[in-house]
């Protein structure tokens, strides 16, 4: 319960241990939780964490896997904020939600009026939308709409001050609030002054969620693109207004199975002009890890094939049909084999074995965890291959089993770590592929992050991916957002914290036996909530 002094945390052990853990790898228990309703009660909230020097984790779904959702300090669940909010102006194609509010809510309330938001993680089930805005999320279709960038039109945030500001694109406007007066006055022109040194270090991959995106405000000048991807660093977002489209009539598409690297490579070079809505991959690695489950007519196939791409166009009956036909004709040279799916239930069957592996990884053998360490890397679509490749031989080097798939089109590879966890040097051995994989990501011109954001868990890599200089700038935003550090320390400018523990590991704080067997069950669901 709650102090006298502190009458909005809540210091109860039990539910400390019920924040502990996310859907990634590590486990702090928080000194307190803070589940606010209303941005007055939050405002009010943050003032009395700074006065009393306690750190600030904002949280929502928990479905993030990088580590920035735990913490020392207060976890603050946004869940009931504002009652979860979502308000659709069908004229103006936009919705208007609580940061709160999940994804779901969204998809819900705007196919009511024909729209959607195209730019949702595989996680929108559960993901909240303010959530999804702190880590730039992506998906399935960030090939053709690109990230949840593309799609925020307004947020309201309040920052570490307890100062309450709304950021609008396009409006060249800043707010009269302190953090943003001492960003302007000296971190704006320090930026600008080194922007040959951003646009040429940047990773130059088509996603990228990771540090504060110092070259999507030199483009566009709008403050909110710094907000957006920051995880919770400069501030808390309460309210977000949305941009959306219109549902497309329907979908049609291919599955393309190449027989080795080369002609994966050539496929990606081919579909890199299309108008594919999603172009996914499955790694010889997933096909194998999911052989057994398959038709026997389709095992055949996934036994010889070095990859499969999954191609979805959105659009008219017709307008999917003819590309569906002229894409298939373009890359029937490079088949192992080839299927047409001409309208979107054919298509949702020729996808299903995308899915194939969420049961398997969700009973895996006794001792076998499935972890997400270089779940995200991203790198240039040229080198696409040549990065699977690296991360295949770099999990057989460590003896561990690998299963990669992902997002193709934009070269973003999600991996996940198979690792036997009665294995005396399991944590050795996830770190040196951790390592490895990044070094790789980096020396392949790539990022560490596509969607998922740096977090507690890729914070220390980011100068190596920027260097020391544009490091120093991330340094500078910070300071004026959040003078005081007290906003998500550790998250993306990294800091020591004797209590980050990897979940699995002998060492992790003990929790009661009931709570842990429920964040078990909703690490195996997926189900974070």
């Amino acid at each position: 319960m709650g102090s006298p002094s502190l009458p909005f945390f809540n210091f109860d052990s039990r539910l400390r241990a019920a924040y502990s853990e996310g859907a990634g790898i590590f486990r702090i228990v928080p000194a307190a939780v803070a589940q606010p309703t209303t941005v007055p009660e939050l405002t009010s909230l943050l003032r009395a964490a700074k006065a009393a020097g306690l750190p600030v984790v904002p949280r929502g779904g928990g479905t993030g896997m990088s580590g920035g959702n735990v913490g020392e300090g207060v976890v603050l669940d946004l869940r009931a904020l504002d009652d979860g909010a979502v308000h659709v102006d069908s004229l103006a194609g936009t919705a208007v939600t609580s940061a709160g509010a999940t994804c779901a809510a969204l998809v819900r309330t705007a196919a009511l009026h024909g729209l959607r938001l195209p730019a949702t993680p595989s996680s929108w089930r559960y993901a909240t939308l303010g959530g999804m805005v702190a880590n730039n999320a992506a998906g399935v279709r960030s090939f053709r709409y690109g990230s949840v960038r593309s799609w925020v039109e307004a947020l309201t945030l309040v920052t570490a001050d307890g100062e309450r500001t709304v950021l609008e694109r396009g409006t060249g406007a800043s707010p009269v609030i302190p953090a943003v007066s001492r960003f302007e006055e000296t971190v704006a022109p320090a930026i600008r002054a080194e922007a040959e040194r951003i646009r040429t270090s940047w990773p130059m991959t088509r996603k990228n969620s990771c540090g504060y995106a110092l070259d999507a405000w030199l483009r566009s000048g709008d403050l909110l693109d710094l907000v957006i991807g920051a995880e919770g660093t400069l501030g808390v977002i309460t309210a977000i207004r949305w941009r959306l489209m219109p549902i497309p009539a329907t979908r049609a598409g291919l599955r393309l199975a190449v027989a080795d690297d080369a002609g994966l490579s050539t496929a990606l070079a081919r579909l890199a002009g299309s108008s594919a809505s999603a172009v996914e991959v499955l790694d010889r690695t997933f096909l194998g890890f999911v052989l057994e489950t398959l038709p026997p007519e389709e095992q055949d196939v996934a036994r010889q094939a070095s990859a499969m791409l999954l191609i979805e166009f959105e659009g008219s009956a017709a307008e999917v049909q003819d590309a569906a036909a002229e894409w298939a004709s373009r890359l029937e040279p490079l088949a192992l084999d080839l299927r047409v799916a001409i309208d979107a239930h054919e298509l949702d069957n020729l996808w299903e074995i995308r899915h194939a592996a969420s049961p398997l990884l969700a009973r895996l053998g006794e001792g076998l965890r499935s972890m997400q360490v270089i779940e995200d890397g991203c790198v240039p679509p040229a080198r696409l291959a040549e990065y699977l490749g690296a991360l295949r031989a770099i999990a057989a080097r460590h003896g561990v089993q690998v299963v990669l798939f992902g997002h193709a089109g934009d070269a973003n590879v999600h991996a996940n770590l198979l690792v036997d966890i009665r294995q005396p040097d399991w944590e050795a051995q996830v770190r040196a592929v951790f390592d490895d994989a990044s070094c790789a990501q980096i020396a392949l011109g790539g990022t560490p992050a596509g969607e998922h954001g740096a977090g507690r868990l890729r914070a220390g890599l980011l100068p190596r991916v920027y260097g020391r200089e544009i490091v120093g700038l991330f340094a500078a935003v910070k300071q004026a957002f959040d003078p005081e550090g007290m906003m998500n320390p550790g998250v993306i400018l990294p800091a020591a914290d004797a209590r980050i523990t990897f979940k699995a590991a002998a060492q992790a704080p003990a929790l009661p036996a009931d709570i842990e067997a429920g964040l078990r069950d909703m690490e195996r669901a997926g189900a974070w909530d």
